[in-house]
């Protein structure tokens, strides 16, 4: 078996973090990718595993050299933060909401520390987070918080198409006026030296187009004239492995078959809907230029269906598999 570790945070006990856990975890393939050691609420985790029906012992430890890493078991790291007499599935809690932030802060100590090497994140749920006074609205605010990394670069990963994002929640009309010279080279090098983390090798970046056919060299739009082609020109003359702008209705298929080891998507829905329509349930969430490597299911707690045993831990499994492929670059 593998030695490296990741942690998993149970993410928002109301949620469905847990019973995909305890799916996902129950598959040996998923246990055999690396040491997988989970910090939740023990009365949580035994009232998922009753619930979606698998065979798996909880064995309890206080750190992660304690594990029993085979199939079969989970280990857990129990907070046993969780009042049961007011929990309910689905709802919007302040004891969720404090409990999904000190599961993430624990794995991050860890992370920090070098006892595991990648965290794989389950939802968490931003109402919860307001009600109990945390504030941040997802995994990346608390992230940077926590360890004092401004501005981490998000990648999405489906099959070997490998995004990342130039800006993400903002406006259209905003993306379009953040474009300029200078950011797409910082974006542009950012992401060759994630790829560089990740273990590829002389890695090839393709800068997608913002506006229809690039503009149409002004017709369309100014963006790419004034801001995105000389860019492109003033790295390659670097000797920077850059190429674009490329129309974004090629780039991404082009990249899924092999042509660049990833894209620079310009703006949110942009690269999102790329990587979701080769496959929505296995696009994974990467966030880098963080001391630790960190993937994330992309989808939320779904609240509508916690509890029910309908939710799919396909997304987990990628996630878990994804960092258990990658985190041997990520050792310290």
């Amino acid at each position: 078996m593998n030695i490296e570790t990741i942690v998993i945070p149970m993410g928002d006990p109301a949620g469905v973090g847990p019973e995909i856990i305890a799916k996902s975890l129950a598959k040996e393939e998923v246990q055999h990718s690396a040491n997988l050691l989970v910090i939740g609420d023990k009365n949580i985790m035994d009232q998922a595993i009753d619930l979606v029906g698998v065979d798996l012992e909880i064995r309890s430890v206080l750190k992660p050299s304690e594990g029993n890493y085979r199939p079969g078991v989970l280990n857990l790291m129990d907070l046993n933060n969780v009042d049961m007499e007011s929990f309910r599935y689905g709802e919007i809690s302040a004891n969720c909401g404090r409990a999904s932030y000190e599961y993430i802060a624990h794995a991050t100590e860890l992370c920090m520390t070098g006892e595991v090497i990648a965290m794989a994140t389950t939802p968490i749920n931003k109402e919860s987070f307001a009600a109990a006074g945390i504030p941040y609205i997802g995994h990346t605010g608390v992230l940077e918080a926590l360890t004092g990394v401004h501005d981490p670069l998000t990648m999405f990963q489906v099959q070997d198409l490998r995004v990342f994002f130039y800006s993400k929640h903002v406006s259209l009309r905003q993306a379009c006026d953040l474009i300029s010279k200078e950011g797409i080279i910082s974006y542009t090098m950012r992401s060759l030296e994630a790829l560089r983390r990740m273990g590829v090798k002389d890695p090839s970046l393709a800068v997608a187009g913002l506006n229809p056919h690039n503009g149409e060299h002004g017709l369309f739009g100014s963006e790419e004239v004034e801001f995105i082609i000389p860019a492109i020109d003033e790295m390659r003359e670097r000797g920077v492995r850059v190429y674009g702008p490329i129309g974004a209705d090629s780039v991404f298929q082009q990249a899924l078959e092999g042509r660049y080891d990833g894209v620079l998507s310009l703006y949110h829905d942009q690269g999102h809907i790329a990587t979701k329509m080769v496959d929505f349930y296995r696009t994974i969430s990467f966030t880098h230029n963080m001391p630790f490597l960190r993937t994330s299911v992309d989808h939320g707690t779904a609240f509508d269906i916690a509890g029910k045993n309908i939710v799919s831990e396909t997304s987990l499994d990628s996630a878990i598999l994804l960092a258990a492929r990658y985190a041997p670059h990520f050792r310290k």
